[in-house]
């Protein structure tokens, strides 16, 4: 038998529901600029806020072949 204290057991909630519960509680957004449920502009709009919010990603790094 394990045990387990109160609140550590039980089932882990997936990313959406937790995005989605901070969304409806909250009014905090976490959207990934690849989302794929996104069309082009909106994923502009999504990358213009975030560089407007907290300045320009870093480029990830190319790979030499």
């Amino acid at each position: 038998m394990r045990w387990h204290p109160r609140g550590y057991g039980g089932e882990r909630r997936s990313t959406q529901d937790v995005k989605r519960e901070g969304w409806v509680e909250q009014g905090v957004l976490a959207v990934s600029v690849e989302d794929h449920r996104l069309t082009w502009p909106e994923r502009e709009l999504v990358k213009q806020l975030g560089e407007k919010l907290y300045g320009r990603r870093i480029a990830p790094r190319r790979v030499a072949s």
